[in-house]
């Protein structure tokens, strides 16, 4: 393929896929949140970056063909930020959820009894969340020490209080419900976590732009819409992992072999999330477009009124979500 033809046909703007289509979202997710993008050089995904950055001004080498320059903007899209440019810290991005979260549902599924360990494990996962949260968040505005502790204090405190709450309510019911108390704390605790580490957004609003990429300002109901997005596929996303294996694990306990050897048993549990964390990361990703849109009626009025009274007006704008 000539550079020439490269370089007038290709969008990298937009993901490879059609993100109109739950389809076209989902195949471009099972390639950014792949686990193996953990394993890609720093070196190369500069290098992926600077292809990228050349290619939209219009520098296209000679060797390169579009196979490659998709395969750069895969890496580019799974390991830089979409607004800032910068490079997310790893354990942020969306291709460390399904060994991240593997290992750490799978330590709450099984060590639920006792209140030490309720106490580390929620609070060792909402740690986590809120690095994925903050690493995830949309727009570009800086964030502060002090608002970042604040949300992290508030995103951990919440979580651990409402897991602790729940495990004390069903000391008394079957042993299977108890199970499920994790998945009830870590639903609950999104809806904690992820308005608090993006609570920034919700003051200032995010960067709202028309379909063509001009920036209109920042919209605070945009923000809302983004984030409450956000928070049900993260519910969702964590379902099967938690919901699933407590089934085949209350099972699994009453065999002989596992009697025997009940050292087996977070092994096991890791390896069934795993199993299916591979499948739902990428999956509930792909609920709702990235490149989400609002109807400039649905804005609120002064934000709406400064777009109205623009030449050409456009009636829906486009904000970017977050993961």
């Amino acid at each position: 393929m000539s550079a020439v033809a490269l370089s007038l046909n290709v969008n990298i703007e937009e993901p490879r896929y059609d993100q109109s289509t739950y389809s076209g979202r989902a195949k471009h997710f099972f390639i950014t949140t792949n686990p193996l993008n953990l394993f890609v050089s720093g070196k190369a995904l500069d290098e992926a970056k600077d292809v990228v950055e050349r290619y939209r001004k219009g520098e296209v080498p000679s060797n390169l063909t579009e196979e490659k320059l998709w395969e750069a903007k895969h890496l580019y899209d799974s390991a830089f930020h979409p607004d800032t440019k910068e490079k997310m810290f790893i354990l942020g991005r969306m291709s460390a959820q399904v060994p991240m979260n593997m290992t750490i549902t799978g330590c709450m599924m099984t060590f639920y009894k006792t209140t030490p360990a309720v106490i580390f494990w929620q609070w060792f996962n909402q740690t986590f969340n809120a690095i994925v949260n903050y690493t995830n968040r949309s727009g570009d505005t800086p964030i502060s020490p002090k608002q970042l502790g604040l949300s992290y204090a508030m995103a951990t405190g919440g979580a651990v209080t409402t897991a602790l709450t729940l495990n004390s309510m069903v000391k008394k019911m079957p042993p299977i419900v108890g199970r499920f108390v994790p998945f009830a704390a870590v639903a609950a605790a999104n809806c904690i976590n992820i308005p608090c580490m993006r609570s920034k957004e919700l003051l200032s609003g995010i960067p709202i732009f028309d379909e063509n990429g001009k920036r209109f300002g920042e919209s605070k109901r945009a923000a809302t819409s983004a984030i409450s997005q956000v928070v049900v596929s993260r519910i969702i996303m964590a379902m099967p992992g938690m919901m699933i294996p407590p089934f085949i694990m209350n099972s699994l306990e009453k065999k002989p072999f596992l009697k025997r050897m009940p050292w087996l048993n977070a092994p096991i549990q890791v390896s069934l999330i795993g199993c299916l964390l591979i499948f739902a990361t990428p999956l509930c990703c792909a609920l709702f477009p990235q490149k989400s849109s609002m109807a400039v009626s649905h804005l609120e009025q002064e934000v709406r009124e400064k777009i109205q009274a623009m030449p050409n007006a456009p009636t829906v704008v486009y904000f970017n979500k977050g993961l």
